[in-house]
């Protein structure tokens, strides 16, 4: 074997026990985790929200199942991040060559994985507990202020510590934004994050979702010679792919915003470190158009005084038009396979992928 084929397998396997450590460990913790839930009877409150009276007759069954999933999907990263790493301080060889956790490329998503997810988390809890506006949870302008903040501590990160503020426009160039790339940053983060959010709706839904971006996600950060931001994906989705054992219909547990908004924020700045920001709306296409239909149905409404959907987002306008929760499920999870490996594709066939 050649030095170059060693050091491929060498990464491959490193990439493999990665997932593999992340879905385990997340596969053991989960049923504790829902037995405690239950205990403390932290389970969801189907909001009774102004407009979405489809939405709540057609969810009212789902009242009281745990929440919070999410927490054990970027805190089994976190743990195994911060484990292998430890490893090196202690000086033990074997789990520190398995360390993905680099400045360069991992520091910033990871701590905008837990960032997100800590706001996620207390937001959860309002809601189980119903304290809050509309049922329980934070208020809208105070998530939103939230995320923005995170958005604004990575945009800061990439724009004054890396000197970064480019943007590849796919099959054109790359260009430079000066310092409207803050603005950029915190657009793309905070649309991202809202948006899988609003496809957090079903069971099943936003998981398999997340797994298809972060898979696609990972195979790109590989191509590129990103080997710790391609693990660091690969983590994420092992730790779906145990939470989506216990997330399927009928579902024992909820991701949660806990889930969906960190996630979906960290989803965001991978895209930006690859420098592939242009092609998530492809990659992540469930995501685009299920928050377009929440706009489509808002703007509809003030024009016409009536709604266009019958329900939003759109997975709640096809429950109520008669489709069954599994087939809307199964039918989004393979558009989101079909657009991920476009995206991929295009990443790979891009000519001027080489300015990145």
């Amino acid at each position: 074997m050649d030095s170059m084929s060693f050091f491929e397998t060498y990464h491959v396997a490193r990439l493999v026990i990665i997932f593999a450590t992340a879905f385990v460990v997340a596969f053991a913790v989960m049923p504790i985790w829902i037995a405690l839930l239950k205990k403390m009877k932290l389970g969801k409150a189907i909001r009774d929200e102004a407009g979405a009276p489809i939405m709540v007759k057609l969810h009212a069954m789902k009242a009281g199942t745990p929440t919070m999933g999410g927490l054990i999907i970027w805190g089994t990263v976190l743990a195994i991040i911060l484990a292998y790493r430890g490893a090196c301080y202690v000086q033990f060889a074997p789990f520190c060559s398995l360390s993905f956790l680099s400045r360069a490329q991992t520091r910033l998503p990871l701590g905008i994985l837990v960032a997100a997810g800590l706001i996620g988390l207390l937001d959860d809890y309002l809601n189980a507990k119903k304290i809050g506006p509309r049922g329980g949870g934070l208020r809208m302008r105070v998530k939103l202020i939230s995320y923005t903040a995170i958005a604004l501590a990575g945009a800061y990160w990439f724009f004054s510590r890396l000197e970064w503020d480019f943007v590849h426009v796919p099959f054109i160039g790359t260009f430079h934004l000066g310092v409207w790339y803050v603005l950029f940053f915190v657009f793309v983060m905070v649309a991202t994050s809202f948006s899988a959010n609003e496809t957090d709706g079903l069971d099943g839904l936003a998981g398999g979702t997340f797994m298809t971006s972060f898979g696609a996600m990972a195979i790109i950060s590989l191509a590129q010679g990103r080997i710790d931001l391609a693990a660091f994906c690969l983590a994420i989705f092992g730790a779906l792919l145990a939470f989506l054992w216990f997330n399927v219909p009928k579902a024992s547990i909820f991701m949660g915003d806990t889930g969906a908004m960190s996630l979906g924020s960290v989803l965001a700045a991978v895209a930006m470190i690859t420098n592939t920001a242009l092609l998530l709306p492809i990659i992540a296409f469930p995501f685009v158009i299920e928050s377009l239909s929440v706009l489509i149905q808002m703007v509809w409404k003030r024009i016409f005084k009536r709604k266009l959907f019958r329900s939003s987002p759109l997975h709640h306008h096809l429950e109520a038009i008669g489709w069954g929760e599994s087939q809307i499920v199964m039918r989004c999870w393979i558009i989101s396979i079909i657009v991920a490996a476009i995206g991929v594709i295009l990443a790979f066939i891009d000519p001027t992928r080489l300015s990145v």
